[in-house]
């Protein structure tokens, strides 16, 4: 089984990402690890690529993010399901606050070693304005029409909980989840 999740900053894809991986007992790779390394310094583009084209070589896998330089087209077509969590700016903003809140001064799971959660401008207007422009929204539409089959979106926590509970995942929500 191989899972590609895409969607929003701050809509729970790493997390949704840990809880199907766990249940389906699959890796998971989060293209924020690879992306970063440590103090948020970009990770070179050659190594980046290297990792994940061994990730993806795996008969089974769970990749969270949306990066398009990280063979998007490949994940998204080798994936036997894509699951859009296509949540809207505000509630991306509370996920991403109460993110903070609950591992400042710390590195999450489901980011580079050493990159301590934060919040500034840059990121925040990314969440609000920059990152939610035509463009993204058009290629969650593109990759929708072009595998209908095997695209879920996932609009809200409401349907998030439902997938939850209709997959028998696990929330993890906490920090030592």
């Amino acid at each position: 089984m191989k899972i590609a999740i895409l969607g929003y900053s701050g809509s729970g894809k790493s997390t949704l990402a840990r809880a199907i991986a766990e249940k389906i007992n699959v890796p998971v790779l989060h293209l924020d690890t690879v992306h970063f390394v440590e103090d948020w310094q970009e990770r070179d583009r050659i190594e980046a690529n290297t990792i994940i084209k061994q990730f993806m070589a795996q008969k089974s896998w769970v990749i969270d993010g949306n990066y398009t330089k990280f063979f998007k087209e490949e994940r998204i077509e080798k994936a036997d399901s894509v699951i859009i969590l296509a949540f809207s700016r505000w509630a991306c903003l509370r996920r991403v606050i109460k993110r903070y809140f609950n591992y400042r001064k710390s590195s999450r799971p489901d980011m580079a070693e050493g990159c301590e959660e934060k919040i500034d401008g840059a990121f925040l207007w990314w969440i609000l304005y920059k990152g939610r422009k035509a463009q993204p929204l058009a290629e969650l539409k593109k990759i929708q029409a072009k595998y209908p089959d095997k695209t879920i979106i996932i609009r809200n926590q409401k349907e998030l909980d439902a997938y939850y509970q209709a997959h028998e995942l696990n929330h993890i929500t906490t920090k030592n989840a």
